[in-house]
């Protein structure tokens, strides 16, 4: 009650002017006197940095401020684009960007393909009645919990020369392998490292997917006799799929984005054999010496439009899968 007096006082203090500027502006307009701090937050840290990055790749030096930038135009993305043959990234005046670009398609397709397979294979798997099935979701979403600088520490542990799968490969007899410096076995670590990590994800969208299904549709192919796999293949999946799209989308963009796990399981190693794009815009800008800003930001540019292009191509396939 001693508390209540004071608050109740500085509530009619705080109301006063509110109540005031409401009747001033109208109470249509008065609810963007609320988003007005969250607007200007989201400009800040959203808005300005894109601009700031459309100008930086737009202008030269070594400069940080952009005042002292000279104006270059497209120079920045010429100079990535500049290749005799756009197959060969040895060809290109720019190699570590289209080598990490190859890097990254090749990446994309194996991580994003396989992952949604596994994805569907535990959701389908999980989705039925079978015993211990809470703690199985909860085993495969643990490791999203996981930051990704966690995983690749752990993993690391487990690969590296004296790691834990050398350990047991010697107690069988085997010989111990150099698994993060081959340039193969480092690629495939990679990608099954960033599957383990990010599976349970979108597990469990496609396990809400399945979820969200109607149950009087199977028990009516049920009463036609239907077989499982007629089941899986006519009314599964294409049922499933605006959330198969929505996890395609956010699996390709956050596999072109892949960054912290590779960069602290391999560094990009061995040479630029596991170097992804974003990893080439980290170390042209922030790393390398000199600090290439323009060449950086010119290269995030061209990777936000070729997401922009994936996603738009996907929505329209989608479209005209429905269509049809």
């Amino acid at each position: 009650m001693r508390l209540a007096a004071p608050l109740h006082r500085l509530l009619e203090l705080v109301d006063r002017p509110m109540a005031a500027l409401q009747r001033r502006i109208g109470p249509q307009r008065f609810a963007w006197i609320f988003l007005l701090p969250n607007l200007v937050i989201f400009a800040v840290f959203t808005y300005l940095p894109i601009v700031l990055n459309f100008v930086y790749a737009t202008t030269g030096g070594l400069a940080v401020l952009p005042s002292e930038r000279p104006f270059v135009g497209l120079e920045n993305f010429a100079s990535l684009l500049d290749c005799r043959d756009y197959l060969d990234p040895s060809s290109c005046s720019k190699d570590l960007f289209w080598r990490s670009l190859f890097n990254t398609g090749r990446f994309v397709v194996l991580q994003v393909g396989f992952m949604i397979l596994f994805s569907l294979i535990t959701a389908l798997v999980l989705n039925r009645e079978i015993r211990g099935r809470g703690f199985f979701r909860g085993v495969f979403f643990y490791p999203v919990l996981l930051s990704p600088v966690v995983v690749a520490l752990i993993w690391k542990w487990i690969l590296q020369r004296e790691g834990v799968l050398n350990a047991w490969l010697v107690a069988f007899g085997g010989e111990p392998v150099q698994w993060l410096l081959d340039a193969g076995w480092s690629f495939f670590w990679v990608v099954f490292v960033s599957i383990w990590a990010h599976m349970g994800f979108y597990m469990l969208i496609l396990l809400a997917g399945l979820q969200a299904i109607p149950k009087d549709v199977y028990e009516a192919a049920e009463m036609d006799a239907a077989s499982p796999w007629r089941m899986l293949t006519r009314i599964t999946l294409p049922l499933l799929m605006p959330t198969m799209l929505v996890v395609v989308v956010l699996a390709l963009i956050k596999g072109v984005q892949t960054f912290d796990e590779i960069y602290v399981l391999t560094g990009g190693g061995p040479g630029s054999a596991t170097m992804l794009v974003v990893q080439y815009i980290y170390e042209t800008g922030f790393a390398a010496q000199p600090r290439l800003y323009g060449l950086a930001a010119a290269a995030s540019l061209l990777l936000a439009a070729l997401l922009m292009i994936l996603t738009l191509l996907q929505l329209r396939a989608n479209r005209k899968s429905y269509r049809g």
